[in-house]
Parts: C-alpha cells; sequence; structure tokens
C-alpha cells in the first residue's frame, strides 16, 4: 500500500514550508501557524485514514490477489511423495501442477480478440441453455474467455475438470445448503483450479483462497497444527457464508462475484464512481483491472463445465477416492498411525485430508474431522485401539509437539506485534504464551534488542490464541444496552462498519446499514454511537 510514504512526504512538505518567510508568516502569531499547520495534518490524517478504511478491510477481497492474477498451487512437490505411493497417486499431483498453469493475461482478454471458428451464434445459444439463475451477457469480454478455456488451452482446462468431477458434488451439495445458485460452484474453477492446496503469490489459500483476515471473520481455525482453509468443505461453507452477504449487501450477484475477488468496499467505490449504477457492466471501467475480467472468466467457467465434450475436451480420470466416510476424532491421532496399522497410503489421506498441517489431528484440542476412503472404514473402526496407540509415546511426545509448536502453521497465521515503549521480549512472549527463542526465530533477531515502534511476527498457536482471545473479548464487552433493548457501539479510531459487524453474532454489514438508516456510502467517525441489534 503507498498511503503511508504519501502521508509522510506530504507531512515533510509542511513542515518545510513552515519555515519559509513569507507575508502571512510576518502577519500572523506563532498560535495561528501552528493551528493552521494542525488543521493541515488533520486533513491529511483523515485523507490517509479513508485510504486505510478502503484498503484494509471493507476492500479487503477474499482472495486477495487482485492484481497477481490466479491463484497458484506451491506446496504438493514430487519430493514429498513416498516411494510406494507414486504409482498410485501420481495423476492427482500431475493434475494440480498441470492446472496451476492456468494464469490468464487479463489486460490481454480485455484488449484483444481471440479468433475461434465457432460463430458467437453458437456460443449465444449454448449460454442461452444452461438457464442459469444468474443472468449471463454475452460479450467480447465473455467470448474472449471461453476461447481461452476451450480453445486455447485445452490440456489445462481438461485436468481442471478431472479434479472437477470429485469436487463439484460437494460443493453443489453445500451451496444448496445455503439455497445460493449452483451457478457459483464455477468460482471454485478461477480462484484454485479445483485444488484445495492452492497458495497464491498473495499468500490467500485454499480451494476458496481466503486470506486470513477474511477466514477470521468467517469461523476457519488457524493453528500451528491446522489450517481449515485448505478443507474443502468448511471452506466451502465460509465462502457460501460469504457470498451470501454480499448478495444481502448489493442485491446482485454479479456484484457479489465482483466482491469476492476485490473486496466489497470496491465494489462499493466503483458503484459511487460510476454515479449510483449497480449493473456490474455499468461499473466495468471503475473496477480494478482483475475484477474487470474475473465476472466474464466466471461466465466462461461456468460454460466450459457443461460444454467442454463439445470442443473435443476429454478429461483424464482422478485417482481421488469416489466415496468417503467421516470419522469423529477426539484424541491425538498421526497419518503414520492409521497408514502403519491399516496400510492406507500417506498421501491418500493427506489428499482428502489437505487441513491438517503435519499429518496430526489434535483431537485433544476439539473434535475434529477425519475423511477416509469407504473401502478403509472397517479397517480403522476394527483396528481403532490399535492405531491411537500404535507409538503414540513416539509421535506424541512433548519434544514431538513442541517442534510442531515451534514450526507453527501457515504464514498466514502470522500476526504482528508493535514494540511499545518499555516493552522487552520476555514480556511480549509472555503476552503471547510463547518463548524469546521462538520470537527471535520468527524474526531472525540476534539479539533480544529491540525498538519502539518495530513490528515483530509472531506465528502458530501463540498467534492464534492471542487472537481468538481477543476477538472474544471484543464480541463481548464492546456493546453497550440501551432503554430501547438495544445494544449499542461506540465507534473508536479506524473503525469500519464492516468490522463492527463482524465483532457480533447474527449482524451483518446489510443489517447494521438499514437498523440506523445508513448508506452504502456513510461515513462513520470516532465517538460516534450507532446501534447493532435488539439486546437478548
Amino acid at each position: 500500500m503507498k498511503a503511508r510514504p504519501l502521508f509522510s512526504t506530504l507531512i515533510l512538505l509542511i513542515a518545510l514550508l513552515s519555515f519559509l518567510p513569507d507575508a502571512g508568516a510576518q502577519i500572523r502569531s506563532r498560535k495561528q501557524i501552528i493551528e493552521d499547520l494542525t488543521r493541515r495534518l488533520d486533513s491529511l490524517q483523515n485523507a490517509y485514514d479513508s485510504l486505510a478504511y478502503e484498503y484494509n478491510l471493507l476492500a479487503v477481497p477474499v482472495s486477495g490477489d487482485v492484481e497477481e492474477g490466479i491463484a497458484i498451487e506451491e506446496e504438493f512437490k514430487p519430493e514429498s511423495y513416498t516411494p510406494e505411493s507414486i504409482d498410485s497417486l501420481r495423476s492427482v499431483w500431475y493434475l494440480h501442477k498441470q492446472a496451476e498453469a492456468f494464469n490468464p493475461d487479463f489486460e490481454m482478454l480485455e484488449r484483444d480478440t481471440l479468433k475461434s471458428s465457432i460463430p458467437d451464434s453458437i456460443y449465444i445459444e449454448r449460454l442461452n441453455r444452461l438457464n442459469s439463475f444468474i443472468p449471463i451477457q454475452f460479450n467480447h469480454y465473455v467470448r474472449n474467455n471461453i476461447i481461452l478455456y476451450t480453445e486455447k488451452m485445452p490440456k489445462v482446462t481438461a485436468n481442471i475438470i478431472s479434479l472437477s468431477t470429485y469436487y463439484l458434488p460437494i460443493i453443489e451439495g453445500i451451496f444448496d445448503m445455503y439455497d445460493l445458485p449452483k451457478e457459483l460452484k464455477a468460482m471454485a474453477m478461477i480462484e484454485s483450479a479445483f485444488n484445495p492446496k492452492a497458495v497464491s503469490r498473495a499468500r490467500a489459500r485454499g480451494m476458496w483462497q481466503f486470506m486470513h483476515y477474511t477466514a477470521r471473520l468467517y469461523d476457519l481455525d488457524m493453528t500451528s497444527f491446522v489450517d481449515e482453509r485448505y478443507d474443502p468443505y468448511k471452506s466451502c461453507h465460509a465462502a457460501a457464508r460469504y457470498l451470501r452477504d454480499s448478495y444481502n449487501i448489493f442485491g446482485d450477484w454479479s456484484l457479489a462475484i465482483a466482491s469476492y475477488n476485490c473486496g466489497a468496499g470496491n465494489v462499493l467505490k466503483a458503484i459511487r464512481r460510476s454515479g449510483g449504477k449497480t449493473d456490474f457492466w455499468d461499473i466495468y471501467n471503475y473496477l480494478p483491472r482483475e475484477t474487470r475480467g474475473y465476472v466474464p472468466i466466471f461466465f466462461a467457467a461456468l460454460y466450459t463445465l457443461k460444454y467442454y465434450p463439445e470442443h473435443g475436451i476429454v478429461p483424464q480420470q482422478s485417482s481421488l477416492p469416489a466415496h468417503v466416510d467421516t470419522i469423529h476424532v477426539n484424541r491425538m491421532l498421526h497419518f503414520q498411525q492409521i497408514s502403519d496399522v491399516i496400510g492406507i497410503p500417506m498421501e491418500e489421506l493427506r489428499q482428502i485430508n489437505p487441513q491438517y498441517l503435519h499429518d496430526i489431528i489434535p483431537g485433544t484440542e476439539k473434535t475434529y474431522i477425519l475423511r477416509l476412503p469407504h473401502n478403509y472404514t472397517m479397517q480403522f473402526v476394527n483396528n481403532e485401539e490399535s492405531i491411537y496407540s500404535y507409538k503414540d509415546t513416539l509421535f506424541f511426545s512433548d519434544v514431538a509437539i513442541k517442534k510442531v509448536k515451534e514450526r507453527g502453521g501457515t504464514e498466514g497465521s502470522m500476526t504482528t506485534h508493535t514494540v511499545r515503549s518499555g516493552e522487552t521480549l520476555g514480556g511480549i512472549a509472555r503476552k503471547y504464551r510463547t518463548t524469546v527463542s521462538n520470537i527471535k526465530r520468527w524474526n531472525n533477531l540476534r539479539s533480544d534488542m529491540i525498538r519502539v515502534g518495530q513490528k515483530l511476527r509472531i506465528g502458530g498457536s501463540a498467534a492464534s490464541s492471542k487472537s481468538s482471545s481477543s476477538t472474544k473479548a471484543s464480541g463481548s464487552t464492546t456493546g453497550t444496552a440501551t432503554k430501547d433493548g438495544y445494544i449499542t457501539y461506540t465507534v473508536k479510531k479506524n473503525d469500519t462498519l464492516y468490522g463492527i459487524a463482524s465483532q457480533f453474532s447474527g449482524v451483518t454489514l446489510n443489517s447494521l446499514l438499514k437498523l440506523n438508516g445508513f448508506t452504502q456510502s456513510t461515513k462513520i467517525y470516532p465517538g460516534m454511537v450507532i446501534k447493532i441489534k435488539k439486546a437478548q
């Protein structure tokens, strides 16, 4: 973000100008000059806060990759496969690696006209036959993206379709639970090419490409052991809730889809700049470049999922299991225990349970789900006690668990601490329930010396425990009940309506706007009191 350097530069310029002799300076008192400078700085601070508001909260995209393009998968590496599992699992790894080659040039697709022997009338007729609940407008942009999928990269598309045969039934079933249009399933195709372990350049993760902040808002756990952004089921539930909330804000599915890419704030800003228009194509030129390409490529993905056979695309069969059972785990369990006792390959366990970062299910923390191919279920049930006791003192010794916690979780679970006056590494370590050595390792520190204002990265379970505790506090202590039966909230500096709504159970941005008679462009300020909801 470039706002802070600009802000600092402007402050410096004003300070320098204040020392230049001029006629006004000779007439005005020193107090008047200081007051004038203060007003200018306040104005600049307001401008900066406005930029930060747009960037940090409402404008935060779910996927985060606004400028960099489609998400890529970085963690499926061939050297991580054991020799005994390569033959049976090579095809899934190959599909993932081929699918990540999809990285569209949105600027080119917007500018150029791709050639095809298929007339536009055929595309239009096929799109109409989709009977999409989400209105599809055929134009130059949609046509280019269809040609990209079906003619320019048929091999990559075939691999994506291969993965889709396993994941689409899961997605459709979950979206049906939320009464969402099933057409939204195509978003997983453009977000991650149906790869549950996808990691973008902006560090968005999983099939639905959640950034850390948004994942927290939608109750996805991220600890030393688990990152539920990788869970195809839980992340899909979170994506469904996000899309439902976005639709409640905009009342239009194309705008809800666009907000998934660039954040609701950027869509609201585009609406304001367009003069209040609320059709995607009317605000097209006011959106970020990638978001302009995001909705057309969504329509193209929807087309491709239906009509790929007409283009001669033949997907290969995926080795992912056709039927999966779920086991509730309430004890510590290592994938190696399961693999050694009942013979299921480790990589198969990892592929259908990608949320467990170190092959460990931390069942003592809460109940977690283990997914097993149907043909291994009875073997697990019949040998359950043997599995749990197999080398348990080796896998779950204090030393082994300590090493996992020191390694931490995904990079997305790191938090940032800004050093305050009087703080020490020991005090910060106690605050986050970690050790000085961990903080030094995470930040490449060679001594215990730190300075005021220094940014320190805090990782793993330390970050998540601090984050979760602060979240619970904010949800329970920031609201005040009033005589008319409403809970109210007093706005603090840097608050946004979206951030406030997220602190209270059952409150959405849309409900907050309606309750307070706000519009989507309403500005809030510190000290302002707003209604949240009826007290229970």
